[in-house]
């Protein structure tokens, strides 16, 4: 699973809100949900957000994999 919580707290520290997100940069209400949600987005929305985050920020700063649990049997 890829998990963007530390998007949010990225954001955050640029002082980026999600308002701005969505009403200055054009990125969807639906895919801002989608991604607090850790749901599928496409590479766009990420690379626009690295774009609005600017120079240095890598994909690493906003998000973050978990592999998935194996069940054994």
């Amino acid at each position: 699973m890829i998990k963007f919580d530390k998007m949010f707290k990225t954001l955050k520290e640029h002082g980026i809100s999600q308002y701005q997100l969505y009403t200055y940069y054009g990125i969807s209400r639906a895919q801002i949900q989608r991604l607090k949600e850790n749901q599928s987005v496409t590479t766009h929305t990420l690379d626009m957000i690295l774009n609005i985050l600017g120079e240095g920020v890598t994909l690493d700063d906003i998000a973050e994999f978990v592999p998935d649990k194996r069940e054994e049997g």
